[in-house]
């Protein structure tokens, strides 16, 4: 099928090898998506580059398809998370199984996972209440998927938009990364990337983003966004404190208020008669997240660094030093799951 890209691209042009991996997936025509989502009638999630739709394929396996919208002239975001996805294998990344590029109409189709998103899980309003030894479990997984795209891939991957709507749960709470509509491809001696390339979810985006004070923009945005996923899944399970706390000040910011309580030792945190691998397990993630979201890239470890910290002992994971976190990020009622009026994250492009 002609799928409508210039001919005069060259061999060495980046987007030459993007479109290579693309002709190596399987192609699906507009109409064969329409049959696959019964026309599209059964919405499963919708974000900033789209609406996810459930489907099944003609052998009855069960689909996600993602059909975007507002689609660049030449098709950029969909180049991206397709290219991006195409060149991974692993079991903490969601499984392409093919696309349609048709004209002006992009879809991209998906491995089915039954539980949906994280951010179900862990929003104010949800009923479903996981152990902190689940969390700790989805949180490790998450951390594996992104070791994996930043350093066990030929060409490193950053994503650039982690967060809990885009961590997607298996039947088995098993998680995947997915969406990667705004994923780079880059060299992994490549350190820096472009900032007018750069956009993510408000409340993950990380310092030198918004600032250059901090350093230039790399993969180390991604750790960033990982702890404050980590920070919100521990929000998650402490609602009522952390509610509590937001009451008493307009401007009280998560990870600075849960700074001074591990300083503090006041471990409000830790939620009933906890034994000791249970108080271990959240202060663990806490140190993890907050090392994540220094405000400078380079005081942030890699991921491969953060895979070993969340294995490892708590013993060997010292406080970070606090670096006047909340110039990092947006205040607490913008950014996490105690403000259900922001809970479509506005997407911004820097």
């Amino acid at each position: 099928m002609e799928m409508g890209f210039r001919k005069s691209e060259t061999s060495h042009h980046p987007r030459h090898h993007k479109l290579k991996a693309l002709l190596q997936l399987q192609q699906f025509s507009y109409a064969e998506v329409k049959k696959i989502t019964k026309s599209f009638s059964h919405t499963i999630g919708t974000g900033g580059f789209g609406t996810i739709y459930g489907g099944n394929l003609c052998n009855g396996r069960k689909v996600a398809v993602k059909v975007l919208k507002n689609v660049k002239s030449d098709g950029e975001d969909f180049i991206n998370e397709v290219a991006s996805i195409s060149q991974t294998s692993h079991v903490n990344i969601v499984s392409l199984l093919g696309f349609c590029y048709e004209g002006s109409k992009r879809a991209i189709v998906y491995e089915f996972l039954e539980n949906g998103s994280l951010d179900q899980f862990i929003s104010k309003k949800s009923s479903l209440n996981l152990d902190m030894g689940t969390l700790y479990g989805i949180a490790l997984d998450v951390s594996r998927g992104l070791e994996y795209l930043h350093h066990g891939c030929k060409t490193r991957i950053v994503h650039f938009d982690i967060k809990p709507q885009n961590i997607i749960l298996d039947n088995n709470l098993c998680p995947k990364v997915s969406d990667f509509g705004l994923a780079k491809l880059c060299e992994k001696r490549e350190s820096i990337l472009s900032l007018l390339d750069t956009r993510g979810t408000i409340g993950y985006i990380s310092s030198e983003v918004f600032s250059r004070i901090y350093g230039r923009v790399s993969y180390k945005s991604d750790v960033y966004s990982y702890g404050m996923l980590v920070l919100e899944m521990i929000g998650a399970r402490n609602k009522e404190t952390v509610e509590t706390a937001a009451s008493d000040s307009s401007s009280t910011y998560f990870p600075d208020w849960i700074y001074k309580d591990l300083v503090k030792e006041e471990h409000t945190w830790v939620t009933g008669d906890a034994t000791k691998e249970e108080k271990e397990v959240p202060k663990k993630m806490i140190l993890v997240g907050l090392w994540c979201i220094q405000p400078c890239p380079s005081n942030r470890p890699p991921m491969n660094r953060v895979v070993e910290m969340m294995e490892g002992s708590l013993d060997a994971i010292e406080v970070p030093p606090k670096h006047s976190l909340q110039l990092s990020a947006a205040p607490l009622a913008e950014s996490t799951w105690i403000s259900e009026e922001n809970s479509d994250h506005s997407e911004v492009l820097l």
